[in-house]
């Protein structure tokens, strides 16, 4: 098992996570996925849209995460800086089963350790 794997399997312990996957933020190729991923090759083209959308408003900074919430589910999609292009950690969150900002704090810790 790869550490990106183990770190995958770890973020599947959150309570209400049912999918976690790590992508390349430019080509949308896949380094790792674990369980329920819903939206892989999708979160690449919205997290380009939603940066490009981001300048062209005047928008500042780096795009950080996007939320985007179905009537069963949230696609949480992190932009984890890097080297080089950077990487994209995309998560498939029920919505019955889990507060969003727990989520997100988890989501961010183990985020965290996929860049260590």
């Amino acid at each position: 098992m790869s550490s990106l794997d183990a770190a995958l399997g770890r973020a599947l312990t959150t309570p209400g996570i049912s999918g976690a996957a790590v992508l390349d933020a430019v080509t949308g190729l896949s380094y790792a996925e674990l369980g329920e991923v819903s939206a892989g090759q999708d979160s690449c083209e919205i997290a380009e849209l939603a940066r490009t959308r981001l300048i062209r408003a005047g928008a500042e900074g780096e795009l950080e995460s996007i939320v985007v919430t179905t009537s069963t589910r949230h696609l949480v999609t992190i932009q984890l800086p890097r080297q080089g292009d950077p990487l994209l950690f995309c998560a498939t969150v029920d919505r019955d089963r889990t507060n969003l900002s727990s989520a997100l704090r988890e989501l961010w810790l183990h985020a965290d350790e996929l860049l260590a």
